[in-house]
Order: C-alpha cells, then structure tokens, then sequence
C-alpha cells in the first residue's frame, strides 16, 4: 500500500505528522510539496481522495490568499491557484493506499493507519 506525505517542514504540524507517521509506518514517501508541487490532476486526485472541493483544501490564512479572497472562482481555478501558488495548499495531506486525509488534527492520520 503506497503512502504519501505532502509536508512543509517549515510547519510544526506537518513536522508533528511525519514524527507520528514514522512510529506507523516505515515505507512512506515524503514529498516537500512546496518544491515538488503536485500538478493540476495529482491535486484533483488527492481532492478525490479528500472528498471535498478545491476551496477546502485552501490555506485561507496566508498572506497569498487576500489576491484571491474576494473573487469568484471556479473549482478548475482554485486547483490552478494552488498549483501556481503552493503555500495555498493546506497541510501536511498524507495519502495512505486509496484513502486521504488532511493532518490537522493529528488524529485524521492515525485513523487512516487503523
């Protein structure tokens, strides 16, 4: 079972993700997504997995939101906002085989382990 984590390691809570992650599991693959930014169909794939809309997955306390916040955007526009501006992307996401979750609280991560 493949299992990814999209981490920040500048954020505390992804950081407290990937110390929990490796208690659970030692095969898992750990991607910087601020480097690496997932493409507009990795992001629809994981919003699949995540079961809500693009806006939902979107960090609407960073600065980089206030350009985007008072404009209508459509589901298409918001994944091609995160894909040109990846600190939008809530994190840390770990996807563990078909299932998804976001790691704030900790506990949505641990429940995909069980």
């Amino acid at each position: 079972m493949k299992t990814i984590l999209y981490h920040n390691q500048s954020c505390s809570k992804s950081c407290a993700v990937l110390a929990e992650m490796s208690k659970l599991t030692a095969d898992f693959e750990i991607i910087n997504y601020l480097e690496n930014t997932p493409s507009k169909a990795e992001l629809k794939e994981i919003l699949a997995l995540l079961s809500i809309p693009a806006f939902e997955l979107i960090r609407k306390n960073e600065p980089a939101f206030k350009k985007f916040e008072n404009k209508h955007h459509s589901e298409d526009e918001w994944i091609d906002i995160m894909v040109s501006h990846p600190i939008l992307i809530e994190r840390p996401i770990v996807i563990h085989g078909n299932q998804a979750a976001i790691g704030r609280p900790i506990e949505r991560v641990i429940d995909l382990f069980q």
